[in-house]
């Protein structure tokens, strides 16, 4: 796989500082069980990095004494890590809001049969990756047979009220756009998506997101060797809207890994840049228990122009 940094490394991405931290965004490993080509991780069934029982009673332990109130928990498929649901307990138990970032089709992976239950039970929102409405173009992009799995699911949750009103379930899907372009607009995107799942699949959702592709891992080495790179970077560059580094997801998240360093956000750890605290050469969650980042700088490189094109691209949809 072709390495991206190098061609990140140099930037002109506008110096950006923390506001007060609100979301802690937990990966809990690069297990999955999809091979997705948009994917920003690089995630698969091969992956073998996974966060230890030890590291989420860390996390659990940083939840209480910051008081965060938002856990949105990420992988790979994070529902593959042993200790997910004791994450989701915790999180719960400590009166925080937790989000499961899910493909879906894990839900029907052997041991994961009662997963959606476990997860209505608790009230934890999902955040569900569908990159299209057809068939043929999601299966094109994670995979044959992605697409039914997918709606199988989808179908399952709304069995258990997610999607419906008054239900307090929320469930949220996700765009990303099929090669080397910016998602349209998402507000116009959702409804195309909610009149389609609806009269074709009986499927209901609360909200669409859509997401920008990263430079980075599987997507960004895809670009390299098909000798978009530096056209995809223009693109993203010359749709710069400076308004959307108000809202970009590092200034109030901050993204820990499997072994529980800090990051600002899951596309820095992928690039394996930590957060800048105090010159250390990377800090660890434990070392932030009680530690106030508001004004701390934000590393940033070229990939951040993704989060700030155009309508803009978050962890949360679109920013503008």
């Amino acid at each position: 796989m072709h390495a991206t940094l190098s061609r990140l490394e140099t930037t002109d991405f506008p110096a950006i500082r923390r506001n007060r931290v609100e979301t802690l965004q937990v990966n809990v490993g690069y297990k999955c069980n999809q091979t997705c080509v948009h994917c920003h991780v690089n995630a698969g069934p091969t992956r073998t990095e996974a966060m230890d029982r030890e590291t989420v009673f860390e996390v659990i332990s940083y939840i209480r004494t910051s008081g965060i109130k938002t856990v949105d928990i990420t992988g790979g498929a994070p529902e593959l890590n042993p200790h997910f649901r004791s994450l989701v307990l915790a999180a719960r138990n400590l009166g925080a809001h937790v989000m499961d970032r899910c493909n879906l089709t894990v839900l029907e992976q052997p041991g994961q049969e009662n997963t959606a239950q476990f997860l209505a039970a608790h009230g934890v929102e999902i955040v569900a990756s569908l990159p299209c409405y057809l068939e043929e173009n999601v299966d094109a992009q994670r995979g044959k047979g992605v697409f039914d799995g997918s709606i199988r699911a989808l179908k399952k949750l709304n069995e258990l009220g997610y999607g419906k009103p008054d239900s307090g379930l929320v469930l949220n899907l996700v765009y990303n756009p099929q090669g080397p372009s910016l998602p349209p607009a998402q507000e116009k995107l959702e409804i195309d998506y909610r009149r389609h799942l609806d009269e074709k699949y009986g499927v209901a959702f609360n909200h669409l997101y859509g997401l920008a592709n990263m430079p980075i891992q599987r997507f960004g080495s895809t670009l390299i060797s098909k000798g978009q790179f530096e056209e995809y970077m223009t693109l993203l560059k010359n749709a710069y809207q400076p308004q959307n580094l108000e809202s970009v997801m590092c200034r109030t998240l901050i993204s820990v890994d499997w072994r529980g360093y800090v990051y600002d956000c899951d596309f820095n750890q992928m690039l394996d840049l930590p957060l800048a605290w105090r010159g250390r050469p990377r800090t660890h969650l434990r070392d932030l228990a009680e530690a106030n980042l508001t004004g701390n700088p934000i590393v940033v490189k070229d990939h951040c122009y993704g989060c700030t094109a155009d309508q803009g691209s978050s962890c949360g949809g679109a920013l503008s």
